[in-house]
């Protein structure tokens, strides 16, 4: 080649290193938009989630829904059987009773009781289990229940106010989770106040917790009898406690006489009556997580679910903190049951009903734990 042509050949090289240049700034900069773009894509859509999510699943905001909607239900008491899960709750509807402290609104009448195979299934509804018109003793108000199971046999436990206008704790026995039940003809002898919960321990003995304040009556047992009166402790004297006692043998009577189980707080004190966000008022309820008992209630009129943790099914038990902050209806009650490898809280609330507060419909949530044990409070709702 002659060398007259290499100055032009090398001014070719370098027109066309820059040509490439350029072109390759142009594709960088093409890449960057696009990914500048889906970047903000992703973000909008994000952005679009998390509002749809704050909007809940109603104008409430709701994370749940109610499992069913073709009755209302309250108070729910959670249990597997047979690899199945059964809620037993009360059945609320409209008595036309005007409110009052001692909840004469709530006239329950009878039981449904929920089934599910899955988390996320069909929830069916089994019809009336058990009505106030089958008790023999029965005066009125058939509050919240729970159950129990034993050799083939299933026991539901029920509060139901006697003839004297009194609460005790009646007893009926079914060959199926899901009855009819069929009641003994005498409530259970030495029951008082409301809010049975039963706790089957590791090795397999039952025990009953139970008890109430304002309608629930444990105000009126302070002297071992049942007074007209209400006596209830100052408020910077120790709370009133729930109580519990084991079950006997045939799951009918009482195995002992019920006693006190203490909630402590962080001094290792008494809770205080006067202490209305962490004081018991109702629905206690058992259960048992890693080797640690725990003992969760409704605060009542400060409307929270709390629990208190202890390594002594009869306690003392720690205070901890809130399991369910309020939620929509004056009352909260819950349950804790695990199922198919997970826990799950359960609640209800008065969505559906638009906030009456004696129409509540029962919902589920998973439960989770913090490392420690501890429980992560759940809020119903995202506004």
């Amino acid at each position: 080649m002659h060398t007259r042509y290499l100055p032009l050949l090398a001014l070719g090289a370098v027109m066309l290193s820059a040509c490439t240049e350029q072109v390759g700034h142009k594709e960088e900069a093409k890449d960057t938009l696009q990914v500048a773009a889906k970047t903000t894509a992703d973000a909008t859509q994000q952005q679009e989630v998390e509002q749809a999510e704050q909007k809940g699943l109603d104008e409430y905001g709701s994370k749940s829904l109610p499992l069913v909607t073709n009755i209302y239900t309250a108070d729910p008491s959670a249990h597997v059987f047979d690899g199945k899960l059964y809620i037993y709750p009360s059945h609320d509807y409209e008595a036309g009773i005007p409110q009052n402290d001692n909840g004469d609104h709530f006239a329950m009448r009878d039981y449904h009781i929920l089934s599910m195979d899955e988390v996320g299934g069909s929830v069916q509804e089994h019809g009336v289990a058990l009505s106030v018109d089958d008790v023999p003793w029965a005066g009125r108000q058939m509050w919240a229940p729970d159950a129990a199971s034993k050799n083939g046999q299933y026991y539901l436990y029920f509060p139901l106010k006697d003839q004297q206008d009194i609460f005790r704790i009646g007893v009926a026995v079914s060959d199926s989770p899901v009855g009819p039940f069929t009641p003994e003809p005498k409530p259970m002898p030495g029951s008082f106040s409301m809010d049975p919960a039963v706790f089957k321990d590791d090795d397999q003995q039952h025990y009953l917790f139970f008890g109430g304040i304002w309608g629930g009556q444990l105000q009126r047992w302070t002297k071992g009898e049942y007074n007209q009166q209400d006596d209830y402790p100052a408020d910077d004297e120790p709370a009133l406690m729930p109580k519990a006692v084991k079950l006997g043998d045939d799951m009918l009577s009482m195995d002992g006489e019920p006693q006190d189980i203490m909630i402590l707080d962080e001094n290792g004190e008494p809770i205080k009556q006067g202490d209305l966000d962490r004081r018991f008022f109702e629905a206690a309820w058992v259960h048992k997580y890693q080797g640690n008992y725990y003992l969760s209630y409704s605060t009542g009129d400060t409307h929270k679910i709390v629990y208190a943790m202890s390594d002594n099914l009869m306690g003392p038990y720690t205070f901890k903190g809130v399991v369910l902050d309020p939620v929509i209806g004056w009352t909260n009650h819950h349950s804790i049951a695990e199922f198919q490898g997970k826990w799950y809280l359960f609640y209800h609330d008065s969505t559906l009903s638009k906030g009456q507060t004696h129409l509540r419909s029962v919902k589920m949530a998973e439960l989770k734990y913090n490392d420690d044990g501890t429980i992560v409070p759940y809020q119903a709702y995202y506004k």
